[in-house]
This record gives C-alpha cells, structure tokens and sequence, in this order.
C-alpha cells in the first residue's frame, strides 16, 4: 500500500519501500533512480525509457511518496483502463475519468478526488484541458502531472496530436506541480519540441539507450502484399498471442480473414469498427493467452499486454521511431515507400514538416533495406554513439553479399527514360526482358527493348525496387495504378557516368533457408522442463482468477513471475514475497492460493 509515513531524509529510501512492497521488486534499474530522484525534488523532467524499462514506475511511486494526487495524461482509454487494473490489483487507489461515465459514477468519482482517497487519476488531454476539470483539479494538491506517450506533443514525432500541444498551459496554470513527459521514442528534434511545447525548457533530461537485447530483429521484402508470408509466419508460432499490423482498415480486415480460413484464432480492430465492438474485440484479445490481433497502427500505443510472443508488420510503420515503438518483423517493398509518401504529400501540414517526415520514412527504409546490423542503425538514428553490433540480428547473423548492379541500373534508368513514365514497373521489366505482349513496334525500336533479357524478372524486379527506395526512380501515383518514371535527376546522372555505384544485396543460402526464425521478438519464456508443470498449474489458476474479475490474467502476474515462483518453488510468504513481481497486495489477495499450488505441484 502507498506510504502514509513522513518522507524521510532521502526520498529515495520511501520510493524503493514502495517499489519492493507494491509492485515487488528489489530495486530500480537503469535510469529510474535518477527520474525519481528528479521528481520527488519537486523539479520537473523529460525522461526516454526504453519500452520494457519502466517508464510507468518513474511517475506512479512518485504520486504514491509525495502528498497529493498524480494526474497522468494518456492518449487512449484502452492504454488508460489497463494501467488503472494493473495498479488496482497491486492495491493502489487509482482511477479514470473518461466521457464514458455515467453521471453518477463521475459525481462519485469527483467526491473521491476531492476527499483526497485516490492516489493516481487517468485522463485524456481533452478531459484534463476542459475548463472545469482543470479549475477543479487545481483546487486539489497535485503531487506532481505525467505526460505519457510524450512525443505525441511534437510534429516531428511519428503520432503527432495536435490536442497534446494544449498542455503547455499546466506550466501557468500550475506552476508549482512537477511535470514529467515520458516515452520510449524520441530522436533529438522530437525531444527539443517535447521541451518546448510543454515548457520544460531548463528542467533534467534522461535517455536512455536504445539498445534492446532480448530483440533479434529482422526484415524482409515483400512479395505482392505479402499475405502468403504473413500466414507462413503466424503458422511458425501457433498458441502464441501476437499483433499485425496493418496500414489500413480494410487491409486489416482482408488479411485477419484470410488468416482465419487457415485456421488461425485472427481478430481484426481498425477506427472503423463501432466503438462496442472494438472495446470486445480488444477485451477478448488482452484476457487471451493465445489468439492474434490483426490491426491498425494506432493500436499498439493501446495495449500493455506482456504476453504478446510476437509482432508482424504486413505494412511497414511511418518512422524509425514508429517501428522501435512497435518493434516487429517488418514485410517492406517499394511500393510501400510510395504509398507512405504519397500518403505524407496530401497531409495538410506545412512544406517543412512534410519534408521532414518524407526524410524520416525514406531513413526506416534504408535502415530496411540496409546491409549492417539493424539494432545499430536504430541506435545510431536516435544519436547513441560508440555503438557495437548486437550478433543476433539478421543481417549480423548471415550478412548480405552486395553485388555491384551499376551497368543493369544504367540499362534500367535509361528505359525508364525511353518508355517517358508511361507505364508501371510490370511493363518496365516485361520491356527490359523483352516480354512485353501485343508490343507495338515503335516500343521494339527503341534501343532498351530486351537489353536485359539475359537477367531473370526477379532480378529486375529487386533492382527496380532498389532504385525507388534510392529515389533513382520514382512512382507517379496515376489513381493507384503508379507509373514509374526517372526520380533525381542529379543522382540519375551520376549513375550514367559512373560516378555512383548502385549495389544490390545478394542473400546467403543461409539467409534464405532461414524463413522460420523466430524474428524481431525474442523467444518464449525459458522454463526448466522440471518445472513445466507447477508453471501450468499456476497459470491455470491464474486464467480462472482472471475470469472471475474480468481482467486481463497479466494484471495478476506476468509470465516472468509466475515462472519464478515455479523455479524456486516457495514454501513461505516470505519466500513467495521475495520473488520478483509479488508485491504486498498481491501476496495478501493470492499468497495462499499460490502456495497451496505449490505444495500440490
């Protein structure tokens, strides 16, 4: 439970009381001390947290050591309604204000705010910015304002919105409350417009790195829209929960139901559903073990559900930022890019922040496309310096032979040219293999018909989408039928005159007898087979329990704990209390039901 004790000399010492006996464990890791420390100070910060690295913590032991209530800004109900049952089962007083309450649940709510028995309310910007809920909330003390998902303040950031810009204003309408912006993605652009907006200019900053070991990352390019693989890569991991996302609602829709032909337990979940079917929809999928959430972008952002064994984007994210975000096994093409900047071009934003956000895709497809190891490309792209190779990821795993292609690019680009940007990349490569049908002659005189017709289609095929991820080449969008014609004149010359060198990537055999790797997620949780079956029991109960309550069966234990409760198999409370994640509300509400499962397993 929150402390009800004075704050001792070193605030720190209440933080890890309340850290080891609320939510369970020994003590801080990385840079949560550091954020804190900060905050408890009564001194405002940003802090950069990896995703798994307790972003979470750095505001909610805070709100529980100083007087007063924490406010937390969230921008979906569903990341809000799962934070609020996690901190409730480990005995907090937390709770949402959302538009969805009845009259008298908020007058009920508000008496419980103002009579000072909560410890942490949930809300939107929206909600939090109204005039009176601001007004109200300034006449209660705040122990300090979190902004979660902060990068969602910045037009440079990859889930720009624009109501997020509305709480720069807490910096005068509560001068005297802490703020901590918190997010696990922001490079230095989007960390300098996180300050601005939200007037934290002069306040500590803390990022940490972006390294995540326990990912071996992975990608692959496209063929069509990559359904076949998709389904391929769901069948290589069957029980397991997993999201895929998706780059629209019908794309989503399409691929969820071609996966349940193949037998697969595929939800779909898109803004286009009606509100009560998507909350049933994504109740269903966070209390499942199992079963796979075929999805809009913007889901991921929604959910906190640990369990998640794995993450396939059929349609590539936005940014680097969107894709560390939502790390996962990306399927990419070229086609892609062109829909992404397409889809940037028609956005009603300034000429700036398109270019910059144009920049930013074009720099996730390199990355994509690349030939060294990815995890340090992506550490590199957010300014980490000094960075080594991980050894786990794809490329470093069965790095690519690059074969030069500067002769085909040649003979490619200059058909282009030829063909004026007449046709799609089809007929491009049906001109250079000399397999056009019906061609006409006046096609056949010209100097590139068949110049390549010695070099297989899916050669041309992965050439032709190198030179458009290197804007050699370029599509015109032609109401989605695209033409291809000549990108960067500059670039183009240089290639003719062989001043630049266009390189191909040539996979090793063992790169492609590799489909079934296990990708950008790590493998399931390790268990010793001695102790599979205590471990099974107690994730049985766990699934009844959660029933009973109707949450999600994380919010009781993570896998992680119930895995070592298994392997030290504790015959105590104060055995079973020192295991990791059981906190003294937990080993109050489950402590005997736990043990009598471990002394009858």
């Amino acid at each position: 439970m929150p402390s009800t004790a004075p704050i001792p000399r070193d605030p720190l010492d209440a933080a890890r009381a309340i850290l080891r006996d609320t939510f369970g464990h020994a003590d801080f890791r990385g840079l949560q001390a550091g954020v804190v420390g900060e905050v408890l100070a009564g001194r405002s910060a940003l802090a950069v947290l990896p995703t798994g690295g307790g972003k979470s913590l750095c505001y909610q032991i805070p709100a529980l050591v100083r007087p007063g209530l924490g406010l937390v800004v969230s921008p979906l109900i569903a990341l809000m309604a799962d934070q609020v049952a996690a901190l409730q089962q480990a005995g907090v007083r937390a709770a949402r204000l959302e538009s969805g309450l009845s009259l008298d649940d908020r007058s009920a709510l508000w008496r419980r705010i103002e009579g000072g028995e909560l410890d942490l309310l949930y809300l939107s910007p929206e909600a939090l910015m109204a005039g009176p809920t601001l007004d109200r909330l300034a006449r209660t003390p705040l122990a300090l304002i979190a902004v979660d998902e902060a990068h969602c303040v910045s037009q440079w950031g990859h889930d720009f919105r624009p109501e997020y810009r509305m709480l720069g204003r807490l910096a005068d309408a509560l001068p005297d409350v802490p703020r901590l912006a918190v997010t696990a993605t922001a490079d230095a652009r989007t960390r300098e417009d996180i300050r601005r907006e939200l007037r934290l200019e002069g306040c500590a900053e803390f990022v940490d790195s972006f390294a995540r070991p326990e990912l071996a990352l992975s990608a692959e390019r496209k063929r069509g829209k990559g359904h076949a693989r998709v389904a391929e890569l769901v069948a290589a991991r069957p029980g397991r929960a997993g999201v895929i996302y998706c780059g629209s609602r019908d794309g989503a829709e399409i691929l969820a139901e071609a996966l349940r032909k193949d037998g697969v337990d595929a939800t779909a979940y898109h803004a286009g559903l009606d509100k009560d079917v998507r909350a049933e929809r994504l109740e269903q999928f966070l209390e499942a073990e199992a079963g796979v959430m075929v999805a809009t972008i913007a889901f991921g952002m929604g959910i906190d559900k640990p369990d998640v064994r794995f993450v396939i984007h059929a349609d590539p994210p936005a940014s680097i930022e969107a894709y560390w975000q939502e790390v996962g096994i990306p399927l990419y093409g070229s086609a892609d890019l062109a829909w992404a900047l397409r889809r940037l071009d028609s956005r009603d934003t300034s000429a700036e922040v398109k270019s910059v956000q144009a920049r930013k895709a074009r720099q996730l497809y390199a990355m994509l496309d690349g030939a060294t190891c990815r995890a340090a490309a992506v550490r590199r792209y957010f300014g980490e310096e000094a960075v080594q190779v991980c050894g786990q990821c794809d490329l470093c795993l069965a790095p690519p032979k690059l074969t030069d292609a500067t002769e085909l690019a040649q003979k490619a680009l200059s058909a282009a040219h030829r063909l004026g940007g007449r046709f799609g990349r089809g007929r491009l490569v049906d001109h250079l293999t000399g397999k056009t049908k019906d061609v006409m002659d006046s096609e056949k005189a010209l100097s590139t018909w068949a110049i390549g017709a010695d070099t297989a289609a899916n050669t041309w095929r992965d050439l032709v989408d190198q030179l458009l991820f290197e804007g050699l080449l370029k599509e015109d969008p032609n109401d989605g039928r695209p033409l291809v014609g000549l990108g960067d004149a500059d670039g183009v010359r240089a290639v003719y005159r062989g001043e630049r060198r266009v390189s191909v990537r040539e996979q090793l055999a063992a790169a492609k007898s590799s489909r079934g790797r296990k990708g950008a997620k790590a493998a399931s949780l390790y268990v010793d087979p001695a102790d599979v079956h205590l471990f099974e029991a107690l994730r049985g109960w766990r699934r009844e329990e959660a029933g009973r309550q109707h949450v999600p069966p994380y919010v009781i234990f993570h896998d992680a704990t119930l895995a070592a409760i298994a392997g030290s198999r504790p015959r105590t409370e104060s055995a079973l209390r020192a295991v990791d994640g059981v906190g003294e509300g937990k080993l109050a509400r489950y402590g005997e039901a736990v043990l009598k499962l471990v002394r009858e397993n």
